[in-house]
């Protein structure tokens, strides 16, 4: 199988006239701000042009070591666009179908060096193909589906939780045995990192993270989930828990055709503290809220997450400088 390369770009033109203030949308839940900026309620993101049934494969597979264990790095290609989205996985047992599919005129050295192998590898050990026992006939795994988040991730920015997101969720599968991350190339909920500085921007003039991407003319969420459900698909777990608190990768996943027999809380490390009690550094705040604070009040608020809000009498301030 083969992809050619895609234009899959997201930018937008804005002239200042064009933004809304902040007070316009400060209590509207997003299937409101949809309507009233002409976008349709509760609308996705179009299907692309071509019509062709989605399609992935897995390309490549590495062994991974990492604080949380060993995993499997799986490179997935597909034919609606042109990245490289990517398989995060622990557990012997789930393995591609599409990486473990014998190619034409292939050596078994072939094999190998795309991580078709089962096992591991050692200089002194040639692969040999074994029986697994079918990930299907286990318990169904835990499984996270992640967008990408350079922000979060690579520079920690206090803006979101997205890394700290990403390490709950695999140090869960670490201990678990099992489980899958899904990570998606889609940085800033879809709209891409040049449209995501910009709305950082727009959020250090009061828009929330909802309205900051509205302003700029993108829906609050771009994010779909379509190529997540066929790499779970290609990895044999179509029955999963899932470690989430956004509702609608749970109607995405299920829409396409996977079963969510349970669904995972994230506690978000800000407000995961024993007693009920929450260190707010002194980072910048607004309204007595911290940056990350005040983005999770939103995502509960305006995009329907599915977890309580600690009351604000018991954020504590640590008097310890940033610096």
């Amino acid at each position: 199988m083969t992809f050619d390369s895609i234009d899959d770009s997201n930018s937008s033109v804005l002239s200042t006239s064009t933004l809304a203030t902040p007070p316009e949308f400060s209590n509207e839940p997003y299937s409101s701000v949809y309507f009233s900026k002409g976008f349709a309620l509760n609308s996705r993101p179009n299907a692309p042009l071509a019509e062709e049934p989605l399609q992935v494969e897995c390309q490549a597979r590495t062994r991974v070591p990492t604080p949380y264990g060993e995993f499997f790095l799986h490179l997935y290609k597909n034919n609606h666009d042109s990245k490289e989205h990517l398989a995060i996985v622990f557990g012997d047992d789930i393995r591609s179908t599409t990486l473990d599919a014998v190619q034409e005129g292939e050596t078994e050295m072939d094999r190998i060096v795309r991580g078709a192998y089962h096992g591991r590898l050692n200089p002194n050990k040639t692969n040999k193909m074994q029986p697994q026992k079918p990930a299907s006939s286990l318990l169904p795994p835990l499984i996270r589906i992640h967008s990408e988040c350079f922000t979060g991730e690579t520079v920690h920015s206090v803006r979101c939780d997205c890394g700290d997101q990403l390490d709950a969720a695999m140090h869960m599968m670490h201990l678990e045995g099992r489980g899958v991350v899904v990570y998606l190339r889609q940085e800033g909920r879809g709209i891409g990192l040049l449209e995501k500085i910009k709305a950082y921007n727009l959020q250090d003039l009061g828009y929330d993270t909802v309205s900051a991407n509205v302003a700029l003319s993108h829906p609050p969420d771009l994010r779909k989930y379509d190529v997540a459900c066929e790499i779970l698909k290609d990895l044999g777990v179509p029955t999963i828990r899932l470690l989430t608190n956004n509702p609608d990768k749970i109607e995405q996943l299920e829409e396409g055709g996977l079963k969510v027999v349970e669904r995972v809380p994230m506690i978000p490390k800000e407000w995961s503290q024993e007693e009920h009690t929450f260190v707010v550094h002194k980072h910048r705040q607004q309204d007595g809220y911290t940056e990350v604070n005040t983005y999770l009040k939103t995502k509960v608020e305006r995009m329907r997450h599915l977890i309580d809000i600690p009351a604000k009498e018991t954020f504590t301030t640590n008097e310890t400088s940033e610096d």
